[in-house]
């Protein structure tokens, strides 16, 4: 068990690092000595060296709290100076983007969740009560599959023009899964489960029809990115609601405050994936191909996103690798009392 008397002499470099923190904050990095920075930098490390301390002791955790969102301060102080280049975004893709991920995995799931119930619901409805189909659907796309017929020939004749239209039609949706995370969540369930529910409505109709096979060998080349993509941005909108009802030991406004900064980051990642599943959507899905060609291109193209956001290392895994780094460095302040 952590001590008082240790508590009491690191506080004071906790005490400093909040301050330089907040300097940086108000004057702007660049308006900081570069002696002052050091010492943030050095500071940052042994503070992560005392967050790891302060974990092992359950009854500490106010304290760890306090520690975490420290840290978390500086750390985007120290990492968002860097410069945004092009290399820097790939960077995030491939590192920091499916290490997020897996940290807000659960978010996504319950995504899932809300549109597999509605996907669910819509099928039993429509197999079950006569004119549900019609009713929810209308009469011009029931009759377009009684007579064996996709809506997406359209989409052949111009597609220039529909890819695009597609990819704004794919971000607007995502973004506003995303932005009604703002209406407690309430909005991102709805648009969620009524998406599910669309889904299996229509996939329900077209099955009695016994057109599953040109339905799914047209959603599931672009489908394999595009429902992911709106999953994640459904978790991204949760995370956002979730940081509105329960703060936890955060006042609500800081706590508002991280959720937001989790949900764009979240949703940031989303976008290349987007514009591949509209440049799909506008010229491949619809095309004349082979249905068990596009069924490998959407089972290839979802093995990848898999492949990507499987990468990411876990929170425990990055806390290692910082306690790691923070015993490897060599402080050398007047009066740092000794961890052990």
């Amino acid at each position: 068990m952590i001590s008082n008397q240790w508590i009491e002499k690191r506080r004071p470099y906790w005490d400093r690092l909040a301050m330089l923190a907040a300097e940086c904050q108000g004057r702007g990095v660049r308006r900081v000595g570069r002696d002052e920075l050091r010492e943030l930098a050095l500071l940052y490390r042994q503070v992560a060296n005392d967050l790891s301390v302060v974990r092992q002791d359950g009854t500490a955790r106010s304290t760890a709290h306090m520690l975490n969102q420290l840290l978390g301060r500086t750390h985007n102080i120290i990492y968002s100076s860097r410069k945004r280049s092009f290399l820097a975004i790939i960077a995030f893709l491939c590192k920091d983007y499916p290490r997020h991920f897996l940290r807000l995995l659960p978010y996504t799931l319950t995504a899932v969740a809300l549109f597999a119930s509605g996907l669910l619901l819509g099928s039993i409805l429509t197999a079950t009560r006569h004119g549900f189909m019609e009713s929810f659907l209308g009469p011009y796309m029931v009759e377009t599959i009684r007579h064996h017929q996709m809506w997406t020939h359209s989409i052949v004749g111009m597609k220039p023009q529909e890819s695009s239209r597609i990819v704004t039609n794919n971000l607007t949706v995502t973004f506003i899964a995303f932005a009604a995370g703002i209406t407690a969540g309430l909005g991102t369930v709805w648009l969620l489960f009524f998406n599910g529910l669309l889904m299996g409505v229509i996939a329900t109709a077209c099955q009695q029809a016994h057109m599953s096979r040109d339905l799914w060998s047209f959603v599931c080349p672009h489908g394999s990115l595009e429902l992911p993509a709106i999953f994640i941005a459904g978790g991204a909108g949760l995370r956002l609601a979730r940081g509105m009802l329960f703060p936890g030991l955060y006042n609500r406004r800081d706590s508002i405050t991280l959720a937001g900064r989790d949900a764009v980051r979240l949703v940031a990642g989303i976008i290349p994936m987007l514009v591949i599943a509209g440049t799909i959507e506008g010229f491949f899905s619809p095309s004349g191909a082979p249905a068990m060609l596009k069924f490998g291109v959407g089972a290839a193209l979802f093995a990848l996103l898999l492949a990507w956001l499987s990468s990411g290392r876990t929170d425990e895994q990055i806390l290692a690798r910082t306690e790691r780094d923070a015993e490897s460095v060599t402080v050398r302040f007047e009066n740092v009392p000794n961890l052990t």
